[in-house]
């Protein structure tokens, strides 16, 4: 990774993605992990792809709502961790990186978000 690619939000969403999918695929498929793992992959790979709408958007309206969602997705994404987690605390050693990316994207889309409605 060089050292502008951690700026790089397409990319770095991307990333968030494929390491939610690799993350599940250590989960055991049964009636209670199969819901959760359906929508934290959902709620976590829909983050980039509503970035990568909003840097299609036609208006800054549009940019604006896009990265909303993708504010939310990603607070989504952080509460579905966590119920994975409750139901099995033992994949907690394996999430650390992944807790992290998540409350950090939180943070940026946050901070994208709050500076459109202000700039209004």
């Amino acid at each position: 990774m060089n050292k502008f690619s951690k700026y790089d939000l397409e990319e770095r969403t991307a990333k968030l993605g494929e390491k939610a999918i690799a993350f599940c695929k250590l989960i055991k498929c049964n009636a209670i992990t199969k819901p959760l793992i359906s929508q934290f992959v959902r709620s976590t790979t829909s983050i980039g792809a509503n970035y990568m709408e909003a840097n299609g958007a036609a208006s800054r309206k549009d940019f604006t709502n896009k990265i909303n969602i993708c504010r939310k997705e990603a607070q989504e994404s952080k509460h579905n961790l966590r119920m994975i987690l409750s139901y099995n605390s033992a994949l907690r050693a394996t999430t650390e990186e992944l807790e992290k990316e998540i409350l950090e994207i939180i943070l940026i889309f946050g901070k994208i978000y709050g500076t459109l409605k202000n700039k209004g």
